[in-house]
């Protein structure tokens, strides 16, 4: 007889991990035990011929499962017989928690079936699918350590919990309508449990109600997406500005309704993340239904998900309050975060209650508490990847695993779009999307995620970062820290470490960080930036050459203002002359256009910038699209929106000094007014300004790597979240022969910066190197 330990590192918690190593060894004839750990999971197993177990259990471990590392110890046997799943040994160390995961199919046809206990239950779960990381208080993975403790489990659900070839075998949230968690529809003091709340919550939505709805993460904010009345008020009491609202449709047949679809949209769509896929609209009428113009104003595509909670899925299929119909209730519902403007989402029944009321008009809550809060995520395909625009739920708390062992390092990321990353010994953890920095609710969000991940990830940083701008909060909260070491890091640079996170890569990349704005050792704003980058520093190589950013923060909020500051710069003098072809002295006034070129003038008002971000916002102006930013990206998404992807025709540009290089884009902006004077199509216009940025970067970046014999290209900022524009510049490095890196693991706008800082820092502790 021989009798093996192994040590199990990864993913292994909550994923009914446990159960299929009981069931595989007894299936052996080994006897033994498993139980969680703090680092993982522990097993011994004892036979004639152990040898093989491990090799097989990595090979065939549960689709959620992510086996990082095994290390098999031989042992003395101790002859005991059969195979127990042992209580969790908890000690040092730090385990991987699974993310929230989408309602299974097997329990989607429980729920559905009225013969089954469970039928019509909005909180049926498995050991495959249900809450994970937003209810999760501490490691070891156990019922005791989440949100559902306080449900003591009826007789049948703790007979299904113990048996090994139950699928609910030592499933942590399972629950039934005798034991578990229960809806209750609140509405003008009145409330309604159990399936009457959720018949109370779909006569609602159908009168043209707004009704807070209580999921996995936090609330929603849902409305009937047909009812345009219901739209609009929403947006008048929620948005207050044109941002478009995310979708929920009961299948993939109702969303080809309005979008098309690829087969890897369609796949992200009904992956266990579940998230808000960004989708090409579908152009005119003849092609099928058409939603309100609040639901996504002045944009080309809509951002749809599918259901992934029991209660979303009972929303579109349950009828009265005693059948399930697979004919929807709605073939679509808005279901935007719930909160306010800029503010983190609500998670609890109070704190919706006193958040909400001016918002939505009914709650449809639950008592399982919510541990840990998390927006849906957003994504969008590029070229057969995920491309995270926002990553939240569903993702989050997946890590990145980093080569060696090294420091613990917090990373608090930037002010707009923000997240934190921590570094534990051989992996990095980026939160979920926070918001932005700008207000207390947030900060405050920031601190309960940071002390949940620190807890129950065991993590104790020992350097912060922050960066290089004085005046983020995020800054100014990590200089507030006590006793710990801080290092400060430039913003671009730090856009280009995310990728080089992704990719574990040290060596030098030619960095280009385009977006709209971040500050520079200079004194001035950076937004368009090449750099040569490694793990010991940057050298900032080129740049886009700086012109006025007139009156600072208010030229970010009014892209009219940059159009003025590149029309000036592009054409001097003559800039009189294009006023009237833009119609910009008309749709201002007069006294704005004056006061804003006096305001040019004054250097202290109009400081220095390269930003990218704003030079598409100029151009947006330009061309009449959008004038004022409602919310971050509007001008440039617009822009995309039009441009017409085969346009002929291209703009110049030059390349000028030296130390670092300045690539004057005057030719770009005199093209695009010169075209707008001899009429030609807006669209087409937007077109041939895509390819020309296309053309900038290509050309810059192949002349970097002549010059310095690198030839790996890392991309990034939010610039890069236009889909034309990044296809277009990726097709050309490639074609020249250059290796094309992208955002894989974060966003590539500023919810990617914390990686980026932590992965630097660490690596540099990590091998000794000096910071440049």
């Amino acid at each position: 007889m021989k009798r093996l330990r192994l040590e199990i590192r990864g993913v292994v918690q909550g994923v009914g991990f446990r159960p299929f190593v009981h069931n595989l060894a007894t299936s052996r004839g080994l006897s033994g035990f498993i139980r969680n750990s703090a680092t993982g999971a522990s097993v011994e197993v004892e036979g004639e011929d152990p040898d093989s177990f491990a090799p097989e259990m990595e090979s065939r471990a549960p689709v959620l499962a992510r086996i990082f590392s095994v290390s098999v110890k031989e042992i003395s046997p101790s002859g005991e017989l059969g195979f127990r799943i042992l209580p969790s040994l908890d000690g040092q160390g730090s385990t991987h928690l699974l993310p929230d995961v989408a309602t299974c199919p097997e329990c989607l046809a429980e729920m559905a079936d009225p013969s089954d206990r469970r039928f019509l239950y909005p909180f049926i779960n498995c050991t495959h699918c249900g809450p994970r990381y937003s209810i999760t208080r501490a490691v070891p993975y156990d019922r005791a350590n989440t949100t559902m403790s306080g449900f003591v489990m009826c007789e049948r659900c703790r007979a299904e919990y113990e048996d090994p070839d139950d699928r609910r075998f030592h499933a942590q949230p399972v629950a039934c309508p005798e034991c578990g968690p229960q809806a209750v529809f609140v509405k003008d003091g009145m409330s309604l449990p159990g399936r009457s709340a959720i018949r109370a919550a779909i006569e609602a939505l159908k009168s043209g109600l707004i009704v807070a709805v209580k999921g996995i993460g936090g609330f929603h904010l849902a409305v009937d997406a047909a009812h345009a009345g219901a739209v609009q008020r929403l947006r008048l009491r929620k948005r207050k500005s044109n941002k478009a609202f995310a979708l929920m449709a009961p299948d993939l047949d109702r969303i080809r309704l309005f979008c098309n679809v690829t087969g890897e949209e369609a796949l992200l769509l009904k992956s266990l993340a579940r998230p808000i896929v960004l989708l090409e609209r579908r152009q005119g009428p003849e092609d099928g239904p058409e939603l309100p113009y609040d639901v996504a104003p002045r944009v080309s595509t809509l951002g749809f998900m599918l259901p992934y909670t029991p209660l979303h899925t009972l929303l579109f299929h349950q009828k009265g309050e005693d059948r399930y119909s697979p004919e929807p209730n709605f073939t679509a519902l808005v279901m935007t975060s719930g909160n306010a403007s800029e503010e983190p989402i609500a998670k609890d029944n109070e704190e919706a209650l006193g958040r909400l009321p001016e918002l939505a008009d009914a709650f449809l809550l639950h008592d399982r508490p919510i541990f840990t809060r998390a927006d849906d995520s957003v994504v969008r395909v590029f070229s057969g990847q995920t491309l995270f625009i926002r990553r939240a739920r569903g993702y989050v708390p997946v890590s990145l695993p980093l080569e060696g062992r090294g420091p613990h390092v917090l990373a608090c990321g930037a002010d707009i779009k923000n997240t934190l990353a921590l570094t534990g010994p051989d992996f990095a953890l980026v939160s979920q999307h926070l918001g932005d920095m700008e207000t207390l609710e947030t900060h405050r969000f920031f601190e309960e995620t940071l002390d949940n991940l620190k807890h129950v990830y065991r993590l104790h940083p020992e350097v912060i970062v922050h960066d290089l701008h004085p005046g983020y909060f995020s800054t100014r909260w990590a200089l507030g820290q006590a006793d710990v070491p801080k290092v400060a890091l430039q913003h671009h640079y730090a856009h280009i470490g995310s990728v080089m996170a992704a990719h574990g890569l040290r060596e030098p990349v030619i960095g280009v960080a385009l977006d709209g704005s971040g500050f520079g050792p200079d004194g001035t704003v950076w937004g368009g930036e090449f750099l040569l980058a490694d793990i010991a520093g940057y050298e900032r190589v080129a740049r886009f050459k700086p012109v006025r950013l007139p009156g600072g923060e208010a030229a970010v909020r009014n892209p009219w203002m940059m159009a003025l500051s590149h029309m000036r710069d592009a054409t001097g003098k003559k800039t009189e002359s294009f006023l009237d072809v833009t119609r910009l002295r008309e749709r201002v006034g007069p006294a704005r256009v004056e006061n804003c070129f006096r305001i040019l003038e004054n250097a202290r008002l109009s400081p220095l910038t390269s930003s990218a971000g704003r030079l598409f916002d100029a151009v947006s102006s330009i061309l009449n699209l959008v004038d004022v930013n409602t919310y971050e990206g509007e001008a440039a998404m617009a822009l995309e929106g039009i441009a017409s992807p085969d346009g002929q025709g291209n703009y110049a540009f030059a390349w000028e000094g030296s130390d670092p290089h300045d690539i004057d884009l005057q030719g770009v902006v005199l093209g695009v007014l010169e075209d707008l004077v001899s009429g030609v199509e807006t669209s087409v216009i937007a077109g041939r300004f895509h390819n020309a940025a296309a053309r900038v970067v290509t050309e810059v970046v192949e002349r970097i790597s002549r010059n310095t014999g690198t030839s790996i290209v890392a991309l990034s900022g939010g610039v890069f979240q236009n889909r034309l524009l990044l296809r277009q510049v990726v097709s050309g490095l490639m074609g020249l022969g250059l290796r094309c890196l992208v955002n894989t693991h974060v966003p590539p706008n500023d919810g990617g910066v914390s990686l980026g800082q932590a992965y630097l820092v660490r690596e540099r502790m990590r091998l000794g190197k000096e910071f440049a």
